[in-house]
Protein backbone atom coordinates (compact mmCIF):
# COMPACT_ATOMS: atom_id res chain seq x y z
CA UNK A 1 0.00 0.00 0.00
CA UNK A 2 1.21 3.62 -0.69
CA UNK A 3 2.63 6.18 2.01
CA UNK A 4 -0.88 7.81 2.84
CA UNK A 5 1.35 10.76 3.53
CA UNK A 6 2.71 11.17 -0.55
CA UNK A 7 -1.16 10.95 -1.89
CA UNK A 8 -2.35 14.59 -2.19
CA UNK A 9 -0.77 17.41 -3.83
CA UNK A 10 -0.12 21.00 -1.70
CA UNK A 11 -2.90 21.84 -4.32
CA UNK A 12 -4.94 19.33 -3.25
CA UNK A 13 -4.59 20.61 0.51
CA UNK A 14 -4.79 24.02 -0.32
CA UNK A 15 -8.55 23.44 -1.39
CA UNK A 16 -9.01 22.04 1.82
CA UNK A 17 -11.35 24.32 4.60
CA UNK A 18 -10.25 23.34 7.67
CA UNK A 19 -8.53 24.97 10.06
CA UNK A 20 -5.24 23.67 9.32
CA UNK A 21 -5.43 25.70 6.04
CA UNK A 22 -7.72 28.27 6.69
CA UNK A 23 -6.32 30.05 9.84
CA UNK A 24 -3.14 31.15 8.02
CA UNK A 25 -2.36 33.37 4.87
CA UNK A 26 -2.30 31.24 1.91
CA UNK A 27 1.69 31.92 1.52
CA UNK A 28 1.94 30.41 4.95
CA UNK A 29 3.06 26.57 5.24
CA UNK A 30 1.11 24.88 8.34
CA UNK A 31 2.72 22.60 10.46
CA UNK A 32 0.83 23.09 13.46
CA UNK A 33 -2.47 21.95 14.80
CA UNK A 34 -2.65 17.96 14.25
CA UNK A 35 -4.16 17.07 11.53
CA UNK A 36 -2.92 15.16 8.81
CA UNK A 37 -2.15 15.66 5.10
CA UNK A 38 -4.08 12.60 4.07
CA UNK A 39 -6.85 11.54 2.47
CA UNK A 40 -9.10 9.41 3.84
CA UNK A 41 -8.27 5.71 4.29
CA UNK A 42 -10.14 3.69 1.71
CA UNK A 43 -12.55 1.45 3.82
CA UNK A 44 -13.64 5.01 5.67
CA UNK A 45 -14.35 6.38 2.35
CA UNK A 46 -16.39 3.68 1.47
CA UNK A 47 -18.88 3.86 4.50
CA UNK A 48 -18.93 7.66 4.16
CA UNK A 49 -20.00 7.42 0.43
CA UNK A 50 -22.57 4.56 1.29
CA UNK A 51 -24.09 6.17 3.99
CA UNK A 52 -24.52 9.75 1.95
CA UNK A 53 -25.69 8.38 -0.99
CA UNK A 54 -28.39 5.91 1.29
CA UNK A 55 -29.46 9.15 3.29
CA UNK A 56 -28.16 7.25 6.38
CA UNK A 57 -27.68 10.04 8.62
CA UNK A 58 -29.90 8.96 11.59
CA UNK A 59 -29.01 8.77 14.96
CA UNK A 60 -26.64 6.36 15.97
CA UNK A 61 -27.44 2.45 17.08
CA UNK A 62 -25.96 0.42 19.78
CA UNK A 63 -22.30 -0.97 20.73
CA UNK A 64 -20.81 -1.14 16.98
CA UNK A 65 -17.87 1.62 17.57
CA UNK A 66 -17.07 0.22 21.11
CA UNK A 67 -17.07 -3.60 19.32
CA UNK A 68 -14.72 -2.38 16.75
CA UNK A 69 -12.28 -0.70 19.20
CA UNK A 70 -12.14 -4.44 21.42
CA UNK A 71 -11.33 -5.98 18.24
CA UNK A 72 -8.48 -3.70 17.67
CA UNK A 73 -7.38 -3.05 20.86
CA UNK A 74 -6.76 -6.77 21.35
CA UNK A 75 -5.39 -7.29 18.23
CA UNK A 76 -2.90 -4.40 18.12
CA UNK A 77 -2.11 -4.51 22.16
CA UNK A 78 -3.31 -7.72 23.55
CA UNK A 79 -5.54 -5.79 25.65
CA UNK A 80 -9.48 -7.16 26.46
CA UNK A 81 -12.27 -3.75 26.09
CA UNK A 82 -15.02 -5.04 27.56
CA UNK A 83 -17.75 -3.12 25.57
CA UNK A 84 -20.31 -2.97 28.50
CA UNK A 85 -17.52 -0.94 30.35
CA UNK A 86 -17.36 1.48 28.03
CA UNK A 87 -19.16 5.04 26.84
CA UNK A 88 -19.90 7.11 24.24
CA UNK A 89 -18.71 10.45 24.25
CA UNK A 90 -18.85 13.09 21.68
CA UNK A 91 -14.85 13.29 21.35
CA UNK A 92 -12.15 12.64 23.94
CA UNK A 93 -11.61 16.26 25.66
CA UNK A 94 -15.46 16.40 26.15
CA UNK A 95 -15.23 12.37 27.49
CA UNK A 96 -12.22 13.53 29.98
CA UNK A 97 -14.80 16.28 31.37
CA UNK A 98 -17.45 13.84 32.27
CA UNK A 99 -15.32 11.26 33.57
CA UNK A 100 -13.30 14.25 35.64
CA UNK A 101 -17.00 14.94 36.89
CA UNK A 102 -17.72 11.45 38.15
CA UNK A 103 -14.80 10.90 39.80
CA UNK A 104 -13.66 15.07 41.47
CA UNK A 105 -15.65 17.72 43.04
CA UNK A 106 -15.35 21.39 42.27
CA UNK A 107 -12.51 22.86 43.60
CA UNK A 108 -10.77 19.53 43.25
CA UNK A 109 -7.20 19.37 42.19
CA UNK A 110 -5.73 17.61 38.83
CA UNK A 111 -2.66 17.29 38.25
CA UNK A 112 -0.77 17.32 34.57
CA UNK A 113 2.76 16.25 33.18
CA UNK A 114 3.47 19.53 31.67
CA UNK A 115 4.31 20.27 28.94
CA UNK A 116 1.15 19.21 27.59
CA UNK A 117 -1.99 19.52 25.72
CA UNK A 118 -2.78 23.09 25.77
CA UNK A 119 -6.80 22.14 26.22
CA UNK A 120 -5.61 19.80 29.10
CA UNK A 121 -5.36 23.22 31.22
CA UNK A 122 -8.30 24.90 29.73
CA UNK A 123 -10.94 22.00 30.09
CA UNK A 124 -10.36 21.28 33.49
CA UNK A 125 -10.07 24.83 34.91
CA UNK A 126 -13.51 25.73 32.94
CA UNK A 127 -14.56 22.42 35.24
CA UNK A 128 -14.06 24.09 38.03
CA UNK A 129 -11.07 21.87 38.96
CA UNK A 130 -7.63 23.29 39.98
CA UNK A 131 -4.84 22.10 38.17
CA UNK A 132 -1.15 20.98 38.92
CA UNK A 133 1.84 20.54 36.57
CA UNK A 134 4.34 17.56 37.41
CA UNK A 135 6.92 17.81 35.18
CA UNK A 136 8.39 15.64 32.92
CA UNK A 137 11.97 15.29 33.17
CA UNK A 138 14.80 16.83 30.81
CA UNK A 139 13.93 13.65 29.07
CA UNK A 140 10.95 13.82 28.73
CA UNK A 141 9.99 10.61 30.76
CA UNK A 142 7.40 10.53 33.53
CA UNK A 143 8.99 11.79 36.88
CA UNK A 144 7.56 9.33 39.45
CA UNK A 145 9.39 11.67 42.28
CA UNK A 146 7.19 14.65 40.95
CA UNK A 147 4.27 12.85 40.76
CA UNK A 148 4.62 11.44 44.13
CA UNK A 149 4.54 14.95 45.20
CA UNK A 150 1.95 16.16 43.50
CA UNK A 151 -0.64 13.41 44.26
CA UNK A 152 -0.38 14.39 48.03
CA UNK A 153 -3.05 16.97 46.96
CA UNK A 154 -4.26 15.59 44.09
CA UNK A 155 -8.12 14.34 43.31
CA UNK A 156 -7.24 12.94 39.66
CA UNK A 157 -4.52 12.43 37.47
CA UNK A 158 -5.00 13.19 33.81
CA UNK A 159 -2.21 11.13 31.67
CA UNK A 160 -1.46 11.80 28.02
CA UNK A 161 -0.35 7.97 26.61
CA UNK A 162 1.48 8.50 24.05
CA UNK A 163 2.55 12.25 25.43
CA UNK A 164 2.04 15.25 23.68
CA UNK A 165 3.78 17.31 22.68
CA UNK A 166 6.91 15.13 22.96
CA UNK A 167 5.39 11.93 21.44
CA UNK A 168 7.17 9.74 24.36
CA UNK A 169 5.76 6.29 24.27
CA UNK A 170 5.75 5.61 28.86
CA UNK A 171 7.27 2.38 29.51
CA UNK A 172 5.31 -0.61 31.71
CA UNK A 173 7.14 0.13 34.13
CA UNK A 174 6.23 3.92 34.23
CA UNK A 175 2.93 3.50 33.90
CA UNK A 176 3.32 0.23 37.04
CA UNK A 177 4.76 3.10 38.89
CA UNK A 178 1.81 5.70 38.27
CA UNK A 179 -0.61 2.49 39.47
CA UNK A 180 1.11 1.93 42.35
CA UNK A 181 1.36 5.86 43.32
CA UNK A 182 -2.22 6.59 42.35
CA UNK A 183 -3.65 3.84 44.68
CA UNK A 184 -1.23 4.78 47.52
CA UNK A 185 -2.82 8.31 47.49
CA UNK A 186 -6.30 7.66 46.75
CA UNK A 187 -5.84 9.34 43.20
CA UNK A 188 -7.79 8.60 40.18
CA UNK A 189 -6.06 7.91 36.97
CA UNK A 190 -7.72 9.24 33.51
CA UNK A 191 -5.69 8.54 30.50
CA UNK A 192 -6.13 10.30 27.01
CA UNK A 193 -4.86 7.68 24.92
CA UNK A 194 -6.21 8.77 21.48
CA UNK A 195 -2.61 8.75 20.14
CA UNK A 196 -1.88 5.21 20.69
CA UNK A 197 -2.29 3.45 17.86
CA UNK A 198 0.22 5.80 16.18
CA UNK A 199 3.29 3.59 17.86
CA UNK A 200 5.03 2.44 14.69
CA UNK A 201 7.11 -1.00 15.03
CA UNK A 202 9.91 -0.73 17.34
CA UNK A 203 8.56 1.02 20.00
CA UNK A 204 4.61 -0.27 21.92
CA UNK A 205 2.10 1.32 23.33
CA UNK A 206 1.02 -0.39 26.77
CA UNK A 207 -3.10 0.93 27.66
CA UNK A 208 -3.01 1.83 31.03
CA UNK A 209 -5.95 -0.38 32.22
CA UNK A 210 -4.34 -3.70 30.80
CA UNK A 211 -1.95 -3.48 34.21
CA UNK A 212 -2.28 -4.47 37.35
CA UNK A 213 -3.41 -2.21 40.09
CA UNK A 214 -4.85 0.25 37.49
CA UNK A 215 -8.99 -1.39 38.09
CA UNK A 216 -9.55 2.22 39.23
CA UNK A 217 -8.55 4.01 35.92
CA UNK A 218 -10.57 5.09 33.30
CA UNK A 219 -9.15 5.69 29.88
CA UNK A 220 -10.67 7.56 26.65
CA UNK A 221 -10.07 6.15 22.97
CA UNK A 222 -10.87 7.71 19.75
CA UNK A 223 -10.16 6.74 16.04
CA UNK A 224 -9.78 10.48 15.24
CA UNK A 225 -6.09 11.12 15.09
CA UNK A 226 -4.90 8.00 13.49
CA UNK A 227 -6.77 8.39 10.48
CA UNK A 228 -7.69 11.70 10.82
CA UNK A 229 -11.04 11.98 11.60
CA UNK A 230 -11.10 14.61 14.14
CA UNK A 231 -13.83 16.66 12.19
CA UNK A 232 -16.34 12.90 12.51
CA UNK A 233 -16.67 13.74 16.18
CA UNK A 234 -16.80 10.42 18.52
CA UNK A 235 -14.84 8.37 21.12
CA UNK A 236 -15.13 6.06 24.00
CA UNK A 237 -14.81 5.97 27.74
CA UNK A 238 -13.73 3.02 28.98
CA UNK A 239 -13.63 2.20 32.67
CA UNK A 240 -11.03 -0.42 34.75
CA UNK A 241 -12.86 -3.41 36.34
CA UNK A 242 -13.44 -1.32 39.53
CA UNK A 243 -14.56 2.19 37.87
CA UNK A 244 -17.30 0.64 35.97
CA UNK A 245 -20.18 1.37 38.21
CA UNK A 246 -19.17 5.14 37.83
CA UNK A 247 -18.74 4.98 34.25
CA UNK A 248 -22.70 3.59 33.89
CA UNK A 249 -23.38 6.44 36.09
CA UNK A 250 -22.40 8.93 33.34
CA UNK A 251 -25.45 10.92 32.05
CA UNK A 252 -26.96 9.39 29.17
CA UNK A 253 -27.27 12.79 27.03
CA UNK A 254 -23.45 12.47 27.07
CA UNK A 255 -23.56 9.65 24.47
CA UNK A 256 -25.86 11.46 22.13
CA UNK A 257 -22.81 13.62 21.50
CA UNK A 258 -21.14 11.68 18.72
CA UNK A 259 -22.69 12.00 15.28
CA UNK A 260 -23.98 8.67 13.63
CA UNK A 261 -21.76 9.14 10.67
CA UNK A 262 -18.62 9.75 13.03
CA UNK A 263 -19.53 6.11 14.34
CA UNK A 264 -19.62 4.53 11.21
CA UNK A 265 -16.39 6.17 10.08
CA UNK A 266 -14.08 5.42 13.21
CA UNK A 267 -15.50 1.53 13.32
CA UNK A 268 -14.71 1.32 9.34
CA UNK A 269 -11.07 2.24 10.97
CA UNK A 270 -10.30 0.47 13.49
CA UNK A 271 -12.28 -2.81 11.74
CA UNK A 272 -11.01 -2.46 8.37
CA UNK A 273 -8.11 1.05 7.85
CA UNK A 274 -5.20 -1.43 9.13
CA UNK A 275 -3.48 -2.06 6.54
CA UNK A 276 -3.88 1.59 5.88
CA UNK A 277 -2.70 2.86 9.35
CA UNK A 278 0.34 0.59 8.47
CA UNK A 279 1.48 2.26 5.39
CA UNK A 280 1.09 5.76 7.31
CA UNK A 281 3.27 4.70 10.58
CA UNK A 282 6.23 3.49 7.60
CA UNK A 283 5.89 6.99 6.28
CA UNK A 284 5.53 8.79 9.74
CA UNK A 285 8.75 6.50 10.74
CA UNK A 286 10.82 7.81 7.37
CA UNK A 287 9.64 11.68 8.52
CA UNK A 288 10.67 11.61 12.04
CA UNK A 289 14.43 10.45 10.49
CA UNK A 290 14.01 12.92 7.55
CA UNK A 291 13.33 15.61 9.95
CA UNK A 292 16.21 15.02 12.40
CA UNK A 293 18.22 15.02 9.70
CA UNK A 294 17.26 18.26 8.43
CA UNK A 295 17.40 19.81 11.91
CA UNK A 296 21.40 18.44 12.14
CA UNK A 297 22.12 20.10 8.69
CA UNK A 298 20.24 23.39 8.48
CA UNK A 299 19.04 24.02 12.10
CA UNK A 300 22.17 22.74 14.18
CA UNK A 301 21.04 24.52 17.14
CA UNK A 302 17.79 22.99 17.79
CA UNK A 303 17.05 20.17 19.98
CA UNK A 304 15.42 17.74 18.64
CA UNK A 305 14.44 14.40 20.05
CA UNK A 306 13.08 11.99 18.18
CA UNK A 307 9.46 10.88 19.29
CA UNK A 308 8.58 7.15 19.89
CA UNK A 309 4.88 7.90 18.63
CA UNK A 310 2.53 10.28 17.12
CA UNK A 311 3.36 12.64 14.58
CA UNK A 312 4.10 15.68 16.46
CA UNK A 313 8.00 16.94 17.17
CA UNK A 314 8.89 18.84 20.47
CA UNK A 315 11.36 21.26 19.26
CA UNK A 316 14.12 23.40 21.77
CA UNK A 317 14.45 26.18 19.86
CA UNK A 318 15.92 28.16 23.10
CA UNK A 319 19.34 28.40 21.40
CA UNK A 320 18.52 30.35 18.59
CA UNK A 321 17.94 33.38 20.86
CA UNK A 322 13.98 34.16 19.27
CA UNK A 323 12.93 34.94 22.66
CA UNK A 324 9.58 32.38 24.45
CA UNK A 325 8.00 32.58 21.54
CA UNK A 326 9.88 31.43 18.09
CA UNK A 327 6.98 29.68 16.77
CA UNK A 328 5.66 33.63 16.04
CA UNK A 329 9.33 34.26 14.26
CA UNK A 330 9.17 31.57 12.29
CA UNK A 331 5.57 32.41 10.86
CA UNK A 332 5.98 36.25 10.75
CA UNK A 333 9.81 36.01 8.50
CA UNK A 334 9.44 31.99 7.21
CA UNK A 335 5.67 31.37 6.73
CA UNK A 336 5.52 27.94 8.13
CA UNK A 337 2.55 27.79 11.10
CA UNK A 338 4.32 25.88 14.09
CA UNK A 339 2.31 25.59 17.35
CA UNK A 340 4.38 27.92 19.89
CA UNK A 341 5.35 26.52 23.21
CA UNK A 342 3.86 28.79 26.07
CA UNK A 343 0.43 27.48 25.60
CA UNK A 344 1.69 23.50 26.98
CA UNK A 345 2.78 24.98 30.49
CA UNK A 346 5.90 24.87 32.39
CA UNK A 347 8.85 23.59 29.84
CA UNK A 348 7.02 25.52 26.73
CA UNK A 349 8.73 28.36 26.31
CA UNK A 350 11.50 28.97 23.67
CA UNK A 351 10.04 25.40 22.10
CA UNK A 352 7.62 24.53 18.86
CA UNK A 353 5.76 21.73 18.28
CA UNK A 354 5.93 20.84 14.52
CA UNK A 355 3.38 18.15 12.50
CA UNK A 356 5.70 15.99 10.44
CA UNK A 357 2.10 13.84 9.51
CA UNK A 358 2.85 15.63 5.67
CA UNK A 359 4.28 14.81 2.30
CA UNK A 360 8.35 14.88 2.68
CA UNK A 361 8.65 17.70 0.17
CA UNK A 362 6.92 19.80 2.34
CA UNK A 363 8.50 18.61 5.40
CA UNK A 364 11.72 19.75 3.56
CA UNK A 365 10.37 23.33 2.87
CA UNK A 366 9.23 24.11 6.01
CA UNK A 367 12.38 23.46 7.46
CA UNK A 368 14.06 25.12 4.56
CA UNK A 369 11.79 28.02 5.61
CA UNK A 370 12.73 28.29 9.23
CA UNK A 371 16.24 28.40 8.78
CA UNK A 372 15.71 31.06 5.86
CA UNK A 373 13.65 32.92 9.01
CA UNK A 374 17.01 33.27 10.83
CA UNK A 375 19.06 34.85 8.14
CA UNK A 376 16.00 37.08 7.98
Amino acid sequence: MPNPLTQPTLADLRRRTSAKWRVHDPDVLPLWIAEMDVRLAEPVAEVLHRAVAEGDTGYPPGPGYAEALAEFAKDRWSWEVLPERTAMVPDVMLGIVEVLKLVTAPGGTVVVNSPVYPPFYAFTEHLGRRVVAAPLTPGHRLDLAALDEAFREADAYLLCSPHNPTGTVHTPAELAGVAALAQEHGVRVVVDEIHAPLVPPGARHTPYLSLPGAQRGFALLSASKAWNLAGLKAALAVAGADSAAELAAMPKEVGHGPSHLGILAHSAALRHGGPWLDALLAGLAANRARLGALLAERLPRVGYREPAGTYLAWLDCRGLGLGDDPAQVFLDRGRVALAGGLPFGRGGAGHVRLNFATAPELLDEAVRRMAAALAK
